[in-house]
C-alpha cells in the first residue's frame, strides 16, 4: 500500500475525506465509453468502470466490497455509436476518481441494462431485472468492454477509451435429473403489478421412492437461500472434494455429496426439499413478503407457486406439511412468512437471519440513532459503524464504505446489493416511483418518516410480533427454531437476542420457542447440526404435529435401535 493510499483510507475511515484530504484541483482521469453501432437500440442503465491492479479475474468479476476501485454513472437512452464519459463527477468506491493512486491498472467497463416497467401503482421506472440469480453486473445480456492495461494518474491528464463490444451470454438452464426438477411459472400477480412478464420458480428435490409411490403425499421443506438448491444436494462423487468438505465443516454441515448419500439412504425421511427461485427488481432474492417496492411476492408465493407445487409434486396441502427454512436473507424470509402467514405454515427453522429487530439493524437502533454511519461515545469522539467483522472482532468493512459501493453500483436503490434491498423491501415508494432510502448515502442521516413506515408495515419482525402478540402468540407455540453464531460477521446475532428478549417479556421464559447460539467464534454460516440432522428434526416435528389419522407412515422413517429401518405409524388420536 502506498503512503498516499494509506493516508486516504485513514482519513476516509474517520469520515473526514472532504474536510481533511487535500486533493488535486481537478481530476484529469476520464474514461470514454462507446456503445457500438451494432447494438441498434438505445440503452438505459448503469455504467460501471472498474480499475484493478490484477489481470485476473476480469475487473468486472471482482466488483464488490473486497474488490478493486470502481466508478459509476447512470446512462439514459444511450444511442448506438454514442460515447459517454465517466469522470470526476462519478460515484466512486472505495474513494473518488480524483483520489485514485497513480499506477498501472487493468480497466474494464460494464453496462447494466435496465428494463422499463409501467407498474400498477401508476409509476413508470427503469429497473435491473433478470431470471438469473446473480448480481446485476453479471446479468446475461449486459454489455462490457475488454480489459485493457492503462497508466492512471490524477496528476496527469489521461483519457482511457473503452468500447462495449462484448456481451454476457446466458447460462444454460439447469436440466432436470431423476432427483431434481426445475420449475418456472408465470406469475399473474407479479406480472400485473410490474406491467412485465414475471416468472417465479423453484428447484424441487425429490425423495427416494417418489415415482414408485404415486399415492403418497409428502411434507415440503421450503428452503430460502441465494444459491445451491436444497441443502446443496449433489450425487456426483467428483464434487466431494477436500475443499467442499472443509467448507461444509466450517458451517457444521456436510458436503453436497455426503448429504446426498444420506438423502438417498434406506433410513431417511421421505420429504420434498424446495428451493425457491425468486429474483426480483432490487435483488436476487424477493424477501418473500408483499412490498410496495418489490411487489406482492408473499401473495405470489403462497397463492400461485405453492399451490402449483403441491399439485404437481403431491405435497401435503396443509399447514403442518409446509415448513420454511432459511439462512441470512433466507432466515429473514422464513421467519417473515411464519409470522405474517401463521395459519399457512407449520414451522420455521431460522438461521442467522437478516435484521429481525430494528433496534438492532446490525449495530444501529434506527428508532433512536440519528446516523447510520457514525456513533458518538461522547461529545468529542466520532466512530464509524462497521458492517462486517471477522469472527475475532476485527472490523473489515464499514457501513459508509458499503453505502459508497452501492452508490457506484446503482442509483435510486438499484445497486442490487444488501443495503438497498433492505430499504426497497422495508421502505415506502417515493414520488419518482423508486424506494425512499432509510438514510442518506453521503451523510448517513436517518429518515424518520421511513423508520415509521417500516415499523407500521410489519417489516421489523420483532416489532410486528410484539404488536400482534395477542393474536400470534397462541399460533406460534413450538413452531419457531432460531439459530445464530455469537460472532456473526454481520452482527445479526444481536437481532436474535432482541427477539428472544421480546418473547420472554411477553410470554415468559418458558414459552415454547427455541433459541440456540454457536460459540466460540461461530460466524454467519454456523448451523447447530448438519443438513441431514435438520431434516430429521423437521420430519420428527411434522410427525408430532400431524393431525389424527394423517398417513405419516407413508413418508416418515426412523433409524431403529439396531440400525435397521422402522416405519412410522399412522398418527392416532390422543
Amino acid at each position: 500500500m502506498t503512503k498516499r493510499l494509506s493516508a486516504i483510507l485513514f482519513w476516509c475511515s474517520a469520515g473526514m475525506c472532504a474536510a481533511g484530504l487535500a486533493s488535486p484541483a481537478a481530476a484529469d482521469i476520464t474514461f470514454s465509453v462507446t456503445l457500438p453501432r451494432s447494438e441498434r437500440v438505445p440503452v438505459t442503465g448503469r455504467l460501471i468502470v472498474v480499475a484493478s491492479a490484477k489481470a485476473t479475474p476480469e475487473p468486472r468479476l471482482a466488483l464488490g466490497f473486497n474488490g478493486p476501485p470502481a466508478f459509476g454513472i447512470d446512462v439514459e437512452g444511450l444511442q448506438p455509436g454514442e460515447t459517454v464519459v465517466v469522470d470526476a463527477k462519478s460515484d466512486g468506491y472505495p474513494f473518488l476518481l480524483r483520489d485514485l493512486p497513480p499506477g498501472d491498472y487493468e480497466v474494464q467497463a460494464v453496462l447494466v441494462r435496465y428494463t422499463q416497467a409501467r407498474r400498477a401503482d401508476g409509476h413508470t421506472i427503469w429497473i435491473p431485472i433478470s431470471d438469473a440469480r446473480v448480481t446485476a453486473p453479471r446479468f446475461p445480456g449486459n454489455l462490457h468492454s475488454r480489459s485493457i492495461r492503462a497508466r492512471l494518474d490524477p496528476a496527469a491528464s489521461s483519457t482511457v477509451a473503452l468500447s462495449l463490444t462484448e456481451r454476457i451470454a446466458a447460462a444454460a438452464p439447469p436440466a432436470d435429473t431423476p432427483w431434481i426438477k426445475q420449475v418456472r411459472i408465470k406469475s399473474r400477480i407479479l406480472s400485473e403489478f410490474w406491467g412485465l412478464p414475471i416468472t417465479i420458480g423453484a428447484e424441487v428435490l425429490l425423495p427416494r421412492g417418489f415415482a414408485e409411490n404415486p399415492g403418497t403425499r409428502y411434507p415440503a421443506i421450503y428452503t430460502f437461500g441465494h444459491f445451491g438448491g436444497s441443502f446443496s444436494f449433489n450425487p456426483d462423487p467428483a464434487s466431494d472434494t477436500r475443499a467442499a468438505r472443509a467448507a461444509a465443516a466450517d458451517s457444521n454441515t456436510e458436503s453436497g455429496y455426503q448429504f446426498a448419500q444420506k438423502w438417498m439412504g434406506d433410513d431417511f425421511p421421505r420429504v420434498v426439499g424446495i428451493s425457491l427461485v425468486t429474483p426480483g427488481a432490487y435483488f436476487l432474492e424477493s424477501y418473500a413478503l408483499n412490498s410496495a417496492n418489490n411487489g406482492p411476492w408473499g401473495d405470489a408465493i403462497t397463492r400461485e407457486l405453492m399451490p402449483y407445487l403441491e399439485k404437481t409434486f403431491r405435497l401435503i396441502p396443509e399447514a403442518y406439511g409446509r415448513i420454511v427454512e432459511g439462512a441470512s436473507t433466507g432466515g429473514w424470509e422464513a421467519l417473515a412468512l411464519q409470522l405474517h402467514y401463521p395459519d399457512h405454515f407449520g414451522g420455521a427453522w431460522v438461521f442467522n437471519p437478516d435484521p429481525i429487530d430494528f433496534t438492532r439493524y446490525q449495530l444501529v437502533d434506527i428508532y433512536k440513532d440519528e446516523n447510520m454511519f457514525t456513533v458518538r461515545p461522547n461529545e468529542w469522539i466520532v466512530k464509524e459503524r462497521p458492517f462486517r467483522r471477522s469472527r475475532e472482532g476485527q472490523v473489515l468493512v464499514s457501513l459508509r464504505e458499503l453505502a459508497a459501493l452501492e452508490a457506484v453500483m446503482g442509483s435510486k436503490g438499484r445497486s442490487y446489493y444488501q443495503l438497498d434491498i433492505w430499504q426497497a423491501t422495508h421502505g415506502p415508494v417515493g414520488a419518482d416511483g423508486y424506494p425512499v432510502p432509510l438514510f442518506d448515502k453521503k451523510t448517513g442521516a436517518i429518515n424518520r418518516d421511513v423508520v415509521s413506515y417500516m415499523r407500521a408495515s410489519g417489516y421489523d419482525l420483532s416489532g410486528y410480533a410484539r404488536d400482534n402478540w395477542a393474536r400470534l402468540g397462541p399460533k406460534l407455540r413450538g413452531k419457531i427454531n432460531m439459530f445464530a453464531g455469537e460472532m456473526d460477521e454481520f452482527y445479526l446475532n444481536l437481532g436474535v437476542y432482541k427477539f428472544q428478549e421480546m418473547v420472554a417479556e411477553l410470554a415468559g421464559a418458558d414459552y415454547p420457542i427455541r433459541f440456540e447460539y454457536g460459540r466460540p467464534k461461530k460466524g454467519h454460516n454456523w448451523h447447530h447440526t448438519d443438513w441431514a440432522g435438520v431434516i430429521r428434526e423437521v420430519a420428527d416435528y411434522v410427525r408430532k404435529i400431524a393431525p389424527p389419522g394423517a398417513p405419516v407412515a407413508d413418508w416418515h422413517t426412523t433409524r431403529g435401535r439396531a440400525g435397521g429401518v422402522r416405519n412410522g405409524a399412522r398418527r392416532s388420536g390422543a
